[in-house]
């Protein structure tokens, strides 16, 4: 491989990030600072980390930087649910959403996994 862009892994998580500011786009003005902001960063932070640690040419700088990506998904999991909570991502886009982020963190482990084999 080449290239972080070749992995669908990278593809999947910017498409992702996309449809999370699609999503985040109906949220309250008031939260442009706030939980809006906190769930861009972390979207951006998972195909930017995934790319960063491709980058870094070492296999074990590269599990490190993809367990970050699963941390910034996992922190990504949990703004969604505030979001819920707060209504302001309706069950169904919640639902469609957070099952997105469950494939991209089935991926991210797999590609873990591999990399510790």
């Amino acid at each position: 491989m080449k290239t972080y862009k070749e992995l669908i892994v990278w593809q999947k998580a910017v498409e992702f990030v996309t449809t999370i500011y699609s999503v985040t786009k109906k949220f309250p003005k008031e939260e442009i600072y706030g939980l809006t902001n906190q769930i861009r960063r972390s979207a951006v932070s998972v195909p930017s980390n995934i790319a960063e640690g491709f980058g870094r040419n070492s296999k074990n700088e590269f599990k490190h930087f993809l367990q970050i990506a699963i941390g910034s998904l996992f922190e990504l999991q949990t703004q969604l649910e505030i979001a819920k909570n707060l209504e302001f991502i309706s069950d169904e886009e919640f639902d469609k959403v957070f099952s997105l982020t469950r494939e991209i963190e089935a991926m991210l482990s797999s590609l873990i996994r591999k990399l510790k084999a």
